[in-house]
């Protein structure tokens, strides 16, 4: 039961974030780090079930998926294949010595700061919607997802927010976020899950069904949510949000407030 409720809360988490740019990763590794879900089978199970939230991408945009886009596919395989290089090569190292809750916090205020310097004034764009991209803008949008790599980035806003600084508008960075993120999360879990197999068995189905079905569920009432928000809104209210957790997480770990896991 107690791996049912974890799943339950972690998928929660997972959805709600997934895809605002304040760091579904590093919600995660917060989450279970309160809740002592903190080993390696977490972490795996944590970015296992980020394929329930490109799920909901599929079903919401299904129409645009399954019908024969050729440019949308290039796009997608061109903005997929730097940080998937950098993820091979280096996934091991980050989750070693990032996957913490300090770093998380550090990048959480970095990331903060980032969106407000790119939100501070209008700006111009070239891109108006995500179909009129080029591979290049994909090439673009794909070396800012790199970022995403540190845990407590944000894979959304990195993307959202990089796709901004090209040229992209806020509607076509935030689209081609939510496209990006199924090449992205189905092969992150897959790899993850197959690397890593020995640590789960059949027992475990119950816990994933779980996880997963949660972070569907979140995940596509956060989408259908945020595409109206960026009609009208900027993103300097994640902005603040982001500085505000970091903080208090630091401060909960430099004064002992909470345990956090440091080692």
């Amino acid at each position: 039961m107690t791996d049912l409720v974890n799943a339950l809360i972690l998928g929660v988490v997972e959805g709600l974030t997934e895809f605002l740019p304040i760091s579904s990763t590093g919600h995660l590794i917060l989450a279970a780090d309160l809740l002592g879900f903190n080993d390696e089978r977490s972490k795996v199970f944590n970015v296992a079930i980020q394929t329930g939230a490109m799920l909901s991408v599929l079903w919401e945009y299904r129409a645009r998926f399954f019908r024969v886009d050729p440019a949308l596919w290039r796009n997608l395989a061109v903005a997929f294949v730097p940080a998937a290089a950098l993820g091979l090569a280096f996934g091991s190292l980050i989750k070693e010595f990032l996957f913490r809750p300090v770093p998380v916090a550090a990048a959480f205020l970095v990331g903060g700061v980032i969106i407000l310097v790119v939100e501070r004034g209008p700006r111009a764009s070239r891109v108006e919607s995500s179909g009129q991209m080029s591979w290049l803008d994909a090439l673009k949008v794909g070396i800012a997802q790199c970022f995403a790599l540190i845990p407590g980035t944000s894979r959304s806003g990195a993307t959202i927010i990089g796709g901004m600084l090209f040229g992209l508008s806020r509607k076509a960075a935030t689209e081609f976020s939510f496209f990006l993120a199924v090449p992205t999360l189905i092969a992150a879990g897959a790899y993850d899950l197959w690397k890593h197999r020995a640590l789960f068995a059949a027992a475990d189905l119950p816990m994933f069904a779980v996880g997963l079905a949660v972070s569907f569920a979140s995940a596509f009432v956060v989408i259908r949510w945020l595409i109206r928000y960026v009609a009208t809104h900027d993103f300097r209210p994640f902005a603040w949000y982001r500085i505000a957790f970091g903080v208090v997480v630091l401060l909960t770990a430099y004064f002992g407030w909470v345990e956090w896991t440091v080692d």
